[in-house]
Parts: structure tokens; sequence; C-alpha cells
């Protein structure tokens, strides 16, 4: 034996350490188990804890099961069946590979695990902390499946069980992970049962859309929740969102997932705020879910044990094709939503004619979801307004955008105020206007920016970025020359590129410019209109910015002249108030 200070530790006080990588707590438990029981196939899943997870932590599923010559093995340090090779990692669809799962369990509680492939012969493996014999197995009974029990958590390791939550605390992890590769599997039922009783039981869900409705949201809010798609080269993803009347003070309600696992992926949390920026109020955030299907080849999610982040052979253009698919998402629903309350009430007042129908068929789709959730098919269903369709002779298939241009007569708009710091009040006729002054500008300077050329300034100092794939470089090489007409000079410099002008009044601090240019990628033909978006997103006056009395007169009137009353990002600029609607409120005659 070596009488220096390096020792080599011995095989189970190693393995028993190493354990602590992928067990770390009882939620870890629940989510490996959760993992096999997704592979293994099974439409019922099954979680009981009790203590927090640390007395009990076990997984029922229905699935594939184990044989005995199987299960004598499943437990030992890296036995997988999902797995052969490096090799194999580059294709492996399956949520768990490593082999570390049921090993590390075993070394840091007692682990029991019951299984039979048919439901009619069963067996148990009985085992340790610490045990290095072979597991005790026994004939048993029980259905087809396996049910995965691990007891008296770090019992043996008092050093770890010291540092564990309450087990209030430790229950709301595990709790979390239930949570999580539910929405990420909606096709399998979930239940969910904590110190003997049920707290959750989720149905298997036809969609992702009604999984994440069912197990995160009130149920009146479910009318709220969209789902739409999008691609790239060697993946899809799906995006759970909800619109505007849907939203949360903090980010806790927004996930990404990749093949199944839960990612903690910043900067695909900040693609799902990205995209919907503008459509909730300020300080607010949204609730939704991206997940994606990538080609195995293409990330890597052996890079935690835990396997909580991945590594993209191209994480732009995912991030792209997230915010710019709900970006436009976002604009079709603002602009969806803004004339359904007066042509369901016109519908309804008997004051729908040819006329209206031809507007109204000339800016909406019928498949453009509207507030509330209504769409325009539902519209379509009342009597009078089939019959006005069918008297036209049209279909709800146009694309272009309603004019919406304030018709005053010969007396402008009259300015009646503010309020709240954010909004302009405008006073015509029997109408009081209400117009958001950040978005009204914004749709302004959008407008001049689309139509004119972009003031341009040279950097006294280059701002040097490098990028995170060859296909950014492409794009950047490919636009070089549309980016300079939009304000934006590059130049490579190597293996790394410079911006060297920017548009004037340029507020971004470096890493936001970058991608801010970077972002213009997913706009694809509609890079300018995009850009414009940007600019007066970020030089349009803010909330809270006062404005004398002429020029929030002007600002009011521009507004009002718009042809189409919504910001870049499709939030409408203004509301209204009719006389009559108002003196109804106050009950006055």
């Amino acid at each position: 034996m070596s009488n220096g200070r390096i020792q080599i530790l011995p095989p189970e006080e190693a393995r028993r350490i190493a354990a602590g990588e992928v067990i770390d707590r009882p939620a870890a438990l629940i989510r490996e188990f959760l993992d096999n029981a997704i592979d293994a196939g099974g439409s019922l899943i099954e979680v009981f804890i009790e203590g927090g997870g640390a007395k009990r932590a076990e997984v029922i599923d229905n699935g594939d099961g184990m044989s005995r010559d199987d299960l004598a093995l499943c437990w030992e340090t890296h036995a997988t069946s999902k797995i052969r090779s490096l090799e194999d990692l580059n294709t492996a669809e399956t949520l768990g590979f490593r082999g570390e799962a049921l090993a590390a369990a075993a070394a840091v509680s007692r682990l029991e695990i019951a299984t039979s492939t048919d439901g009619r012969e069963a067996w148990k493996l009985e085992i340790g902390p610490g045990e290095r014999n072979p597991a005790h197995i026994t004939q048993s009974r029980r259905t087809k499946g396996t049910s995965v029990r691990a007891l008296d958590l770090f019992d043996s390791i008092p050093a770890r069980k010291r540092f564990l939550k309450r087990d209030g605390s430790e229950a709301g992890l595990c709790r979390q992970i239930f949570i999580d590769k539910a929405l990420a599997f909606p096709a399998a039922a979930f239940r969910y049962t904590q110190d003997g009783n049920p707290k959750c039981f989720l149905p298997a869900a036809a969609s992702k859309k009604e999984r994440f409705a069912a197990a995160l949201l009130q149920p009146n809010e479910e009318i709220f929740l969209h789902e739409i798609h999008t691609t790239g080269s060697g993946f899809s993803a799906d995006i759970v969102i909800g619109g505007s009347e849907l939203y949360r003070a903090d980010r806790r309600q927004l996930f990404v997932f990749a093949n199944g696992r839960r990612l903690s992926d910043f900067a695909l949390l900040q693609a799902l705020e990205y995209g919907t920026q503008g459509l909730f109020p300020n300080g607010t955030h949204p609730v939704g879910a991206v997940f994606i299907a990538i080609d195995p080849k293409l990330a890597d999610f052996n890079i935690h044990p835990a396997k909580r982040e991945a590594r993209f052979a191209d994480p732009g253009a995912i991030h792209h094709a997230v915010t710019s698919s709900l970006r436009d998402f976002s604009h079709r629903l603002s602009l969806s939503r803004s004339g359904a309350a007066d042509i369901s009430e016109s519908i309804d007042a008997g004051n729908f004619d040819e006329k209206s129908f031809q507007h109204l068929h000339s800016g909406y789709s019928a498949s453009s979801e509207i507030s509330g959730g209504l769409a325009l098919e539902a519209l379509l269903e009342k009597a009078p307004l089939k019959t006005i369709a069918e008297n036209a002779g049209v279909s709800f298939a146009a694309e272009t955008a309603p004019s919406y241009g304030f018709s005053g007569g010969s007396e402008a708009p009259r300015f009646a105020g503010r309020a709240f710091g954010l909004f302009i009040l405008m006073e015509y006729a029997d109408r009081l206007f209400i117009i958001d002054q950040h978005a009204a500008h914004e749709r302004l300077l959008y407008d001049r920016f689309l139509t004119g050329p972009i003031p341009k300034q040279e950097l006294l100092v280059p701002i040097p970025f490098s990028t995170e794939s060859n296909t950014d470089d492409r794009f950047l090489e490919e636009k070089k020359a549309e980016l300079a007409v939009l304000a934006i000079d590059i130049e490579r410099d190597g293996t790394s590129w410079r911006i060297e002008a920017l548009p004037a009044d340029w507020r971004l601090g470096d890493a936001e410019t970058v991608r801010a240019i970077l972002d213009l990628r997913g706009a694809r033909e509609n890079m300018a209109e995009r850009w414009a978006a940007t600019l007066s997103c970020h030089g349009a006056i803010r909330d809270g910015t006062w404005l004398d009395d002429k020029t929030a007169a002007d600002l009011g009137r521009e507004a009002l002249a718009l042809r189409d009353p919504h910001c870049p990002h499709g939030r409408p600029i203004w509301t209204e108030i009719r006389r009559e609607a108002l003196f109804q409120a106050v009950r006055r005659s």
C-alpha cells in the first residue's frame, strides 16, 4: 500500500460517491425511474412517494417488463439495453442509455424491483446499499410491466441526507419531475400519489396542448391555449403557447423539451419570449412550451449527468425557427382578434350584410383563431352569416389585411388627456379613443423605416463577434448586401466577424445586437420587415414618457389615421369606448 497522500478509493466507496452525480435527491430517483418506464413503453405510469421521496420513491408501469436474467443484471453499473457502443450514442432515441440509474439507486438506497414480461411469470429483486453480492431474486406475482422502489434514501450516507430539504419541498420537486415527463409524453396516462393521498391523475391526451392544459392550467384557461408547428433541417418543433389573455408574473410555466427531455436552455426559453414580445402586459411572461424533435446525430445529451443540458449542432437554426414561427403566429392572432367582437355583435344584431361580409373576407382566414378561442369557422355557423356567405359566393381564404384607416369628417379628433403614463386619450364625435403611445409610435416608425432609407452610423469601434455554426456564417455571407441596405455593415475577419456600422441611434448592447442580426435568419424573404420591427420597437417612446399636449395630440391623430392600427408585433394600438356605452356603464341616460 502506498504511503503517499494520493490513494485509490475502494471500488464500493467510489461507486457510492459517483452515485451522487446521478442521484442527488429523491426527485432524481423519480426522474430516472420514469425515464425507464417510458422507454419500456408504459401506457399507464404511476408515481408513489413518502416522506418527500426519501422514505419511498416508487414508479410502476405496464410496459415491456424484464426477464429473470435481465433483472439480475439491470442494477449493475453501466448495465443497459439501450446501447452497445460509443457510436450508438449518435442514434440513441431513448431517455436512458448509460446504465447508471439503477446502479446509482442501489448504491444509496434499498432497491426493490418487481417485473414480468407477460403477467404470468414474475420476479422480484432486492438489494441494499453497499451490497456487492449477487442480488437476491425470488419469484413474485404481478401484471405485465415493472415496479421500481427505492427505500430509505441516503440512510447509509448521513452527510448527504442532512442536505435534503423538508419533506414538503422535496415532494414538490418530485411532483415537478412528474409533470415534466407527463408534458413530454401525452399519449401515456400518469398518476401521482403522495403519502398515500392521490394528488394528480392525467389521462392519455390527444395532443401536447391538451396535456399542458390538464397538467398546469385552470379549467377556464384552456380556451386561450394554442399549438403551432415549425420545422428545420433535421428537426421539428411543436410549440404550445398561451394567447395574450394567459400570462404569469414569472417564468415557471415556460418549458423547453428536446426528444422528450426537459432542458435548462436559456436561449430557447428566451426564444419563447422574443417570439411573443408585445403580446403580454409589461412585466409578465407567457405560458407555454417548445417540444423539439431532433435527429440524435445533431444533438449530444451526454454532457450532463442528469441530462438537463444538451449540445446542438446548430442551435441558432432552432432558435430562429421558434422565434419566427411565434412572431408570425402572434401577428396573425392579433389581426384576427381585432374585428372579432364587432363582427359577432353585428351578426347577432342583424346588421351584417354582404358588404360587411366582403370586408371580413378581405382580412381574415377561416383558420385564424380569435378572442376566447373562437374561430371564424364558428362565426360561419351563425345562420345569417352563412346565408350572406352563400350569396356573396366567397370563402375565407384571402390574407391581405383590411383597411382600418380612421374615417373622420372635417373635424379632427380632439386631444382629451392622458392615462396611467401609457395612454393618450382622443375624443371624436361620440367616441373616446384610448391609444397606447408606445405601440402607436412603434407603428409609425415601422412604416417610415419600410418606405425610406434607414439612417446609418459608422461605429468608432467595430463590434467583433463569432458565430455558433456554419449556417450562421453562410447567412451573413449571402445576406451581406441586403444587411447593408438595412444600415448594417459587417465584414469577415478570418473565422470571426465584425460590425462596422449600425442604424443611427442604435441602443442595444453588443451581445443583443449580434443576436438581433442573427435573428433575421428566421425572417427569410421578410428580412426588411423584421428589421424595421426591431428598430421601431427599440426606437419608440417608452411607457411613462411624458409628452407635451401638442406632441401627444399629433401622435394621437397620426395613430388614428393609420390603415393598420397594430404595432409590428400585432398588438392593437388603440381601443374605443362609445358615448352610449360609457353612459350605460355609469347609468346615465
